[in-house]
C-alpha cells in the first residue's frame, strides 16, 4: 500500500453547467464569467499537489483526462488537503492573472507564453 498523490501542471474545473444541472459542486467548476484579478475556490477529488510560484493553465475537463486548451492563466494561493469521510480531497483558492478569448497557444507545456 502506498499514498496516492497526484502531482498537477494545471488547474481542471468542470463547465458550470455540471454544477447547474446538480452534478457538481460550485467549487469543482469553471465560474460562468471568469474575471482577471479576482480570487476563486476550487475542489478537487484526491491528494493533488500544484506548482505555487507561478502561473498555471485553467482548463476545463470533462473527465478521464479529456481537458480543453487553457481558459485563463492562474496563480494558486492556497491549498489544503483533507478527510471527507474516507475520501481525500484537496481544496484551495485561486488567482485570475489573464482570461484567454482566442485561439491563440499561451502555454508550452507549463510554460506560460509572452504576449
Amino acid at each position: 500500500m502506498g499514498i496516492q498523490v497526484e502531482f498537477n501542471p494545471d488547474l481542471a474545473l468542470r463547465d458550470i453547467e455540471e454544477f447547474k444541472k446538480g452534478n457538481r459542486k460550485i467549487e469543482e467548476c469553471i465560474p460562468e464569467v471568469l474575471e482577471a484579478g479576482k480570487v476563486y475556490d476550487f475542489l478537487k477529488s484526491g491528494q493533488r499537489n500544484y506548482w505555487l510560484r507561478g502561473e498555471l493553465p485553467l482548463l476545463e475537463t470533462k473527465g478521464n483526462e479529456v481537458l480543453s486548451r487553457p481558459k485563463a492563466s492562474i496563480k494558486i494561493l492556497e491549498v489544503t488537503h483533507f478527510l471527507d469521510g474516507e475520501k481525500v480531497f484537496t481544496k484551495g483558492k485561486y488567482k485570475v492573472l489573464d482570461v484567454f478569448n482566442d485561439n491563440a497557444v499561451h502555454f508550452e507545456s507549463y510554460k506560460k507564453m509572452k504576449s
